[in-house]
């Protein structure tokens, strides 16, 4: 697709994760926000990264993806809310970022360092004293082979999740799942932005590769991995 309908996919999305309002003000109670450098790895336009840097007084942010298009979206409205001073966004390989840093994000960037084990294990030592935010997905049940298929050989039961952040040292010190309000939530607003303009430009000559995309995606998410696919967050620190 073309950088304006890249752009507009992902519009609509407070962020690209399946968490509400109050669920994200309650992770960020239990990161236990202070002064001194928070890292967003994996952090895409980085609003969570945003929201904890503009709560907290003296708290520094670096966001860190890979995807310009996305990091342009956060330094604007790290401009917008008067926060530029203080969060900085770098296009880059999160899995080879170095810290060290106090607190550190890293939600559903698991793939970029190859596996949540060794996510866990990098993430050791960006944060060797601290407190890390992770979200991972997990299995909820059994999948099938097509949500294997789609989401690949590394997602883990919740179980083995947690044994994997203790068997790199991390305590787990909160641990909350998303609910399907939350998924149904996110799935939707992943999809409005191109339905949005696939109804103000049915003849447009992109039109017919947008709505087969949408299509495709919500027939995964209903027949493959609604109720099966789960979304962990947990609040690590060592």
């Amino acid at each position: 697709m073309d950088d304006e309908l890249n752009v507009l996919r992902r519009s609509r999305m407070r962020w690209n994760a399946p968490l509400s309002e109050t669920h994200a003000e309650l992770l960020l109670d239990r990161l236990a926000l202070e002064a001194g450098h928070l890292a967003d790895l994996g952090c895409g336009w980085g609003e969570l990264l945003l929201r904890a840097v503009g709560r907290t007084p003296d708290l520094r942010g670096t966001g860190v993806d890979t995807d310009a298009t996305v990091l342009d979206r956060g330094r604007a409205a790290a401009r917008d809310r008067g926060l530029a001073a203080r969060a900085g966004f770098v296009e880059g390989d999160a899995a080879t970022w170095d810290g060290p840093v106090e607190r550190a994000i890293c939600i559903g960037a698991s793939h970029a360092f190859g596996s949540a084990k060794s996510a866990l294990e990098r993430l050791a030592r960006v944060v060797p004293s601290g407190r890390l935010l992770y979200g991972d997905g997990y299995w909820a049940s059994a999948p099938n082979p097509a949500a294997r298929e789609t989401f690949g050989p590394d997602v883990l039961p919740l179980p083995e999740l947690l044994d994997a952040a203790d068997a790199t040292g991390w305590r787990v010190l909160h641990l909350s799942t998303a609910d399907q309000l939350e998924w149904d939530d996110f799935e939707s607003t992943s999809r409005a932005g191109w339905q949005e303009w696939l109804l103000a430009h049915p003849a447009d000559p992109r039109a017919a590769r947008v709505r087969e995309w949408l299509d495709e995606r919500q027939r995964q998410y209903l027949r493959d991995y609604r109720g099966v696919l789960g979304f962990a967050y947990l609040v690590l620190g060592r």
